[in-house]
């Protein structure tokens, strides 16, 4: 089925996401996030093997020490386990929350920029890219909106 528009309109499209990822911003806030989630990988992977370290040596200590005190050291180390994972859980969910922000940061800081350039180049309609399955690369105004882009935008909001 073939739409055929009634009169000639404007329409283009961008590339949200590659501007996200190469625009100044967008890799700053991108590379901040990143970089705290590399400290907090390090961080669980230290705590992770702390805590099997203390698991192997409570289980050599089991036919050593009482059943009491062997209970009271495993209900301690599931407390800590438990604690890890609520901590390691914590962590993703804002780390993801700090993704969601820069994105709704960035949304938000290049609509107006889209509507300035869209008025000036008498342009209907800016589609993203991702819902286009074909169309002419001369309609893609992803490098002239970056460039707009680290002009106007120095910083995203993470948190």
């Amino acid at each position: 089925m073939y739409i055929r528009l009634a009169y000639a309109e404007k329409i283009v499209y961008i590339d949200m996401d590659r501007i996200m990822q190469i625009s100044k911003a967008g890799k700053n806030a991108i590379s901040k996030i990143n970089d705290q989630k590399k400290k907090d990988v390090s961080k669980f992977q230290k705590i992770e093997k702390e805590l099997k370290s203390k698991e192997e040596d409570l289980i050599t200590k089991k036919n050593v020490i009482s059943a009491e005190e062997f209970n009271k050291k495993l209900e301690n180390l599931s407390k800590e386990i438990n604690n890890y994972r609520t901590l390691r859980q914590e962590a993703i969910d804002l780390s993801t929350k700090s993704r969601l922000n820069a994105s709704a940061d960035f949304a938000e800081k290049i609509k107006p920029i889209l509507a300035d350039y869209a008025s000036e180049n008498n342009i209907d309609m800016i589609i993203q890219k991702k819902n286009i399955i074909m169309g002419k690369t001369d309609l893609d105004i992803t490098n002239e909106i970056l460039k707009i882009v680290d002009k106007k935008i120095n910083k995203l909001k993470i948190n």
